[in-house]
């Protein structure tokens, strides 16, 4: 579980997060839903531990990512937005370098990472070096480095951008299939096709503040619209809080 309470951040005179809260429960996808700027990755950036918030705080399963960050990165996996792998290794020396990094044995990585390379249709060119990938290729290594440890929570910031139709779908299945094995899944995006397919709970962010939270339908009941979409635009139009 990931929670988060009263998170603030300011770059300058600038306010990216202002008193965001939000909670990211196992067995469920929660999105991280809102337009550009408006303070999705900062949000991300902060529970994965990257920034230090100038207040609030955040739980992974129970440990603070502010007072034990350290603790904190053991009990999830992330990709970040642009997420880079090592050019001149191979995707599969990728994933056994990380599953190293976080102390599995040899015989663990090396099955682990034939799992994921299976799972997330791989095979073509896990052992082609890594220069040259496609964006769809790159995301795929770099997910299946960082969740290699089996991570309960797993944390994701805009992980189809760039993607093509089947690659998407294939990032889709894993998701889904994590999620239904009782894992913790946070994923921002601005797409709404991606949210409504994917999302269990959704928390709509703008100009740095949460102004709504919970399912897609309840987001749709509360503002009266019949789509996500509609919703959504009207919530960050209005700036109108709703949960």
């Amino acid at each position: 579980m990931i929670e988060a309470t009263s998170l603030g951040k300011t770059f300058g005179a600038v306010t990216a997060v202002r008193d965001v809260s939000l909670r990211a429960t196992d067995g469920k996808i929660t999105g991280l839903l809102g337009p550009n700027g408006a303070g999705k990755s900062t949000t991300l950036r902060i529970l994965y531990t990257v920034l230090k918030p100038d207040g609030g705080d955040a739980l992974i399963n129970g440990v603070s990512a502010v007072r034990d960050p350290l603790e904190a990165r053991k009990h999830m996996g992330v990709l970040p937005h642009g997420a880079g792998i090592y050019p001149n290794l191979t995707a599969r020396e990728n994933i056994l370098y990380f599953g190293a990094l976080h102390g599995l044995s040899r015989a663990e990585r090396e099955a682990r990472a034939a799992e994921l390379i299976t799972l997330l249709e791989m095979e073509e060119f896990a052992d082609r070096i890594a220069k040259g990938f496609s964006q769809g290729q790159r995301v795929k290594a770099a997910l299946a480095r960082a969740i290699i440890h089996r991570p309960r929570n797993v944390l994701l910031d805009e992980p189809t951008n760039g993607l093509d139709v089947m690659a998407v779908r294939t990032l889709r299945r894993l998701l889904m299939r994590l999620r239904d094995e009782g894992h913790c899944l946070l994923f921002s995006s601005h797409v709404m096709q991606e949210v409504g397919a994917l999302c269990d709970e959704v928390v709509v962010i703008a100009h740095g503040t949460v102004v709504a939270s919970g399912t897609p339908e309840a987001i749709r009941a509360r503002t009266g619209e019949s789509t996500l979409e509609d919703a959504f635009v009207r919530l960050i139009g209005t700036g109108e809080g709703l949960g």
